[in-house]
C-alpha cells in the first residue's frame, strides 16, 4: 500500500514505522522539522511539508493521521476531503472530541472519502513495542480491509460500530486511567500520613486485588524496587488535562455528571499551578500530599 502519514510525534513515528516494516511505502508529513529528521533516520520518506501540494494526497491509497487536538484534526480532514482521490481511505488515530470527528465524517462523506476512526490505547513505549490496543469504528468493510495494517500496532483489536463509538470508548478508557491516578493519590497520601513506607505500599498494591496493569506500570515507573519517586512522564499532566476536558465535555453532552472525574481535573489543574505540569500525570499524588502538609516530595 501507499500510505501518507500526517503527524509523526511520539505516537505517529512508531506507528508509521511499523507500517513501513510491513513492506508498505510510507510518506510522512509534519510541521515540526525535528520530527522529520528522526523520521528520515527511521527510513521514512518525507512528503510535502507545506501541505499545499495535491500530489501526496493523490498518491496515497491510505491517509493516516496522528494529531494533537480538534483544530489540527479538522484542518487535516478538510485537506483530505479536498485533495485525496475518491478511492482513498482516511484513518485518523488522534484523541479528539466526538463532535469534531462527527463533523469531519460528514465533510468526508460529501467528498466521497471513506473514513475510519481508530483510537489507540497505550503510551509511546507501547506504540514502539507494537503493543497498542486498537479501538475502531466506521464502515465495517473499511475496517476489515484496513485490519492487516492496524495489526502492525498491536494484537488487541476491537470493532465497536459504524459511527463515533471508537472515540467514546477511548474517552471511557482514559477516564478510568485518570481515576486510577486519583485513587492512588488519595490512598498513598493516607498511607504516608500513617507512616507507611512508600516502597512497602507499592509492593502491597501491586500484589493485591487492585494491582491492575496500569497500577503495575506506574509501580515500575515510580521505581518501586528502589523506593524512588520518579515522576518522569510517559503522559504529562498537560496531556491528561486535554483528555479530561474531552471526557467531561462528552459527559455534559450525554447527560453524565462525572463528579469524581471533574474533581480529578481540578487536581490536574492544581498540579500545573504548582509547577508540575510537565511531570507524569501521576504527579497529582504530590498535589494531595501538599494539601495535607507532607513536605518530603522528593
Amino acid at each position: 500500500m501507499k500510505i501518507l502519514f500526517i503527524g509523526v510525534g511520539k505516537m505517529g513515528l512508531p506507528m508509521s514505522g511499523h507500517l513501513l516494516k510491513q513492506g508498505h511505502e510510507v510518506r510522512v508529513q509534519d510541521p515540526d522539522s525535528s520530527r522529520l529528521v528522526e523520521a528520515k533516520a527511521s527510513g521514512l520518506e518525507i512528503g510535502d511539508q507545506s501541505l499545499d501540494s495535491i500530489e501526496d494526497f493523490q498518491w496515497a491509497d491510505y491517509v493516516f493521521s496522528s494529531l494533537p487536538n480538534d483544530k489540527a484534526f479538522l484542518e487535516v480532514a478538510n485537506l483530505v476531503a479536498k485533495k485525496a482521490s475518491k478511492n482513498t481511505r482516511y484513518v485518523d488515530t488522534s484523541t479528539i472530541s466526538i463532535g469534531a470527528s462527527a463533523s469531519a465524517a460528514e465533510l468526508l462523506k460529501q467528498a466521497g472519502i471513506e473514513y475510519l476512526r481508530v483510537a489507540v490505547s497505550g503510551n509511546n513505549h507501547m506504540a514502539a513495542a507494537a503493543n497498542l490496543t486498537i479501538l475502531a469504528s466506521g464502515p465495517k468493510e473499511i475496517y476489515d480491509e484496513a485490519q492487516p495494517l492496524l495489526s502492525s500496532w498491536g494484537a488487541s483489536q476491537f470493532y465497536l460500530g459504524d459511527q463515533e463509538q471508537a472515540r467514546l470508548m477511548k474517552l471511557v478508557v482514559n477516564l478510568l486511567i485518570a481515576q486510577t491516578s486519583a485513587m492512588l493519590a488519595e490512598g498513598l497520601t493516607l498511607g504516608r500520613l500513617g507512616n507507611l513506607d512508600w516502597q512497602d505500599m507499592w509492593q502491597v498494591l501491586s500484589a493485591s486485588a487492585v494491582g491492575s496493569p496500569i497500577l503495575k506500570a506506574k509501580s515500575a515507573q515510580l521505581g518501586m524496587p528502589l523506593g524512588s519517586r520518579d515522576f518522569s512522564p510517559t503522559f504529562t499532566v498537560h496531556q491528561m488535562i486535554k483528555d479530561l476536558e474531552l471526557i467531561t465535555s462528552a459527559g455534559d453532552d450525554l447527560g453524565a455528571s462525572l463528579t469524581q472525574t471533574k474533581t480529578t481535573l481540578g487536581w490536574m489543574n492544581q498540579a500545573i499551578a504548582q509547577g508540575d505540569g510537565l511531570l507524569d500525570y501521576a504527579a497529582i499524588i504530590r498535589v494531595l500530599e501538599r494539601q495535607v502538609g507532607i513536605k518530603d516530595l522528593s
